[in-house]
């Protein structure tokens, strides 16, 4: 009775078309589950998220779930788990992501998963993390550690969604460092983080865990912008 009452006045929806859910639905309706533009990109080892990285940094591999359109279902989705407080999307697409890799048996020769930090002040007023879900269900399915204490950000930034490929640089630059002792060394880092546009975060990212030695990374985006 308490379950009905809560679903008149506060039905679930998907999160993708906001359509009512079936009983048996959860988050995304199968409807946006078949339509979801899956990239494929693991399949590829050239793939366009690859490509951002050309002549950049030094990277082993570098992929995205999703193909993100302005005003398409996977915006929604982000804008949803980023501003909504809709957390459970992350573990939705981890959970998808790591279901095709292991279907396909490939390996993995990743260590650590790390997620791209918010700064504390950043943290304060959404928080949590908006990757920190999807970077969890990709470490528990493929059965590898999380850290989100070695990477950090140590300036705090405006919103990148607005700036351009110059702006980005310029903002990204030098913004964040890593905490990390000997047991971080000689490993394959992993960084997630939802949307891959120009890839300047992930450049920046790279850079200060590269200062670790013997660090590898490869990087892995809920989506990336479908140029």
């Amino acid at each position: 009775m308490i379950n009905y009452i809560i679903n008149l006045f506060f039905p679930k929806v998907c999160a993708a078309c906001h359509t009512l859910l079936t009983p048996n639905e959860t988050v995304i309706c199968t409807h946006c589950r078949h339509e979801m533009p899956l990239t494929q990109y693991y399949l590829d080892t050239k793939n366009e998220a690859v490509k951002k990285f050309y002549g950049k940094i030094e990277i082993q591999h570098a992929s995205a779930f999703l193909y993100f359109n302005k005003k398409g279902m996977v915006q929604e989705l982000i804008h949803n788990l980023k501003y909504k407080g809709h957390e459970e999307i992350g573990f939705i697409l981890g959970n998808w992501y790591v279901a095709d890799l292991k279907e396909l048996n490939l390996e993995i020769p990743f260590d650590v998963v790390i997620p791209v930090p918010l700064h504390k002040r950043k943290f304060r007023e959404r928080g949590y993390n908006q990757v920190t879900t999807f970077g969890k269900a990709l470490a528990e399915g493929l059965n590898i550690a999380f850290d989100d204490t070695i990477l950090y950000r140590k300036k705090y930034s405006k919103t990148q969604s607005k700036k351009n490929l110059l702006g980005r640089s310029e903002n990204i630059e030098n913004i964040f460092d890593v905490h990390f002792s000997e047991e971080n060394q000689n490993k394959h880092f992993l960084i997630v983080d939802n949307v891959l546009t120009t890839g300047a975060t992930l450049e920046a990212c790279s850079r200060a865990l590269l200062k670790i030695p013997g660090a590898k990374i490869s990087i892995v985006c809920m989506a990336m912008a479908n140029s």
